[in-house]
């Protein structure tokens, strides 16, 4: 038997899985975001923990016969952000996460101080990655950095109050802009930059081997045998590629959840960080991937279901009613709620609605949302291909997954075949199970198959070339608005 937890910015999520990999039971519990200021995105480390006990405790009353037989934990979690912790390790302030945006000028000031930043870190520095909330801290609240004896990333704090051991994985680190993604391990040049050294960094391990064993008062309290083991697990779209079965170059898949993801796993570190393309470690040994990042995608549905009081359900069957010169006539839209990385890296780039007449129906612009998130995976696409990147086909995971007419217009839009899968849902949870058993020794061949396909969607080349026409629009759309900002006007 074998724990899987991940640790999302919404919930904790927790799941055990058996030794055929076969998911038997999970449970979840909800995680609050604090918005102090405009722009800041906090979390109380405390409150994951506290999170996490309630989700054990309810999963392990499911079931009672089996759960003493687990032998592995992995764990999975929301990247980039920084729990800072002083010499007696006590958490010195609330944890900055992954979607907050206060530190553009670091990033400016990063990239000035660290000229290599690009060809070492592989990546843009943006307000999401972690060195720039530690200049951030540096510059507003040095009483905090002087005290700072250590950064932990949010899976990774967990780790230490399980095991008492500060461990991350390859995956995880290669999203603080201090790891050498080619070495695979840490930059000492650009933790100098920062004014850190890697004795303030947790000690690096592959996310497929072991990282710590449950301390035995945790053990106790949990019911499980002192000897469970804990793999070094992965950042939350890296173990999601091990629970998909994304393990091997090629290998690629979209998420769909708040924010939107298009993953291609490589043999080899390809960066394109001009282009604002993610270019990590994966948290198997001698792999690594690519990610394309948008930073609104199934939120954008809810955001627009709420704005207009429908459900998912009832919208998506309205949408599915429209036909293809309703869908030509639609509006198009931006979906950048909350800025954007891949590939504009615009923190200030904002969503819009084009093209609105009194003869558009709520549908119509539903359908919007739906083609403007592919087209901003399509935008996604056409960076990773430019790193020399080619796939052949993508599978589908995440609360998007569940709308066959969202994945058909992934396909049209991508040009490519997209497959869904069962239990495609699971995400980082069933690969942080997965990882956890490949530390205790489970062969990599068995233990990451790829679970069966449900559904298979192919391109529509009907319809390509009108969505070819919109896609091309949508891109000059997003530079207008660029240009109108940059004159003053917005």
């Amino acid at each position: 038997m074998y724990l899987g937890i991940d640790l999302g910015t919404s919930e904790i999520k927790a799941m055990v899985v058996d030794e055929r990999g076969t998911p038997l039971a999970s449970a979840g519990e909800t995680l609050e975001v604090q918005r102090p200021h405009p722009l800041w995105a906090e979390q109380n480390p405390a409150d994951w923990w506290r999170a996490t006990q309630s989700a054990i405790a309810r999963l392990r009353a499911k079931i009672p016969q089996r759960w003493p037989h687990i032998r592995a934990i992995g764990l999975s979690g929301q990247m980039h952000g920084a729990v800072l912790m002083d010499s007696e390790n006590r958490v010195l302030r609330p944890a900055i996460l992954w979607n907050d945006g206060r530190c553009a000028e670091q990033c400016l000031q990063l990239t000035r101080s660290a000229p290599h930043l690009h060809a070492v870190a592989g990546n843009l520095a943006m307000p999401g990655f972690t060195a720039p909330k530690l200049l951030w801290v540096a510059r507003h609240e040095p009483e905090i950095f002087a005290q700072t004896a250590c950064v932990l990333l949010p899976k990774d704090y967990l780790r230490w109050m399980m095991s008492g051991e500060k461990i991350s994985d390859m995956s995880d680190a290669a999203g603080t802009l201090w790891l050498d993604v080619a070495q695979r391990d840490w930059s000492d040049s650009l933790l100098a930059a920062c004014g850190l050294t890697r004795d303030q960094m947790p000690r690096l391990e592959e996310g497929s081997r072991v990282a710590g064993v449950l301390k035995g008062d945790i053990a106790r309290a949990w019911g499980l045998s002192d000897d469970v083991i804990i793999a070094g697990g992965g950042g939350d779209n890296a173990a999601s590629a091990v629970g998909i079965g994304a393990v091997n170059p090629g290998d690629a898949f979209i998420s769909l959840g708040t924010s939107g993801v298009l993953f291609a796993v490589n043999d080899r570190f390809r960066p394109n960080p001009h282009s604002a393309l993610h270019a990590f470690c994966h948290t198997l040994p001698n792999r690594w991937h690519q990610m394309s990042v948008m930073l609104t995608a199934a939120s954008a549905l809810r955001w627009f279901c709420q704005l207009t009081g429908s459900s998912e359900i009832q919208l998506l069957a309205e949408i599915a009613q429209l036909d293809q010169a309703e869908q030509r006539q639609a509006p198009l839209f931006l979906p950048y709620l909350s800025g954007e990385r891949t590939p504009h890296n615009d923190p200030q780039a904002s969503g819009a609605f084009h093209g609105l007449t009194h003869a558009h129906r709520r549908a119509a612009l539903g359908y919007a949302v739906l083609e403007g998130v592919a087209f901003g995976m399509a935008d996604g696409l056409s960076v990773m291909q430019q790193a020399g990147t080619r796939l052949e086909q993508c599978s589908l995971i995440g609360g998007g997954a569940r709308s066959e007419r969202w994945a058909q217009l992934l396909a049209d839009a991508l040009h490519l075949p997209i497959v869904t899968h069962q239990g495609g849902e699971a995400g980082g949870a069933l690969g942080a199970a997965r990882l956890g058993q490949l530390a205790d020794g489970g062969a990599e061949a068995e233990v990451c198959r790829r679970p069966p396909i449900e559904r298979r969607f192919l391109p529509d080349g009907a319809v390509q070339p009108m969505l070819d026409a919109r896609l091309a629009t949508y891109r000059r759309l997003y530079q207008q608005q660029l240009a109108l900002r940059q004159a003053g006007h917005q």
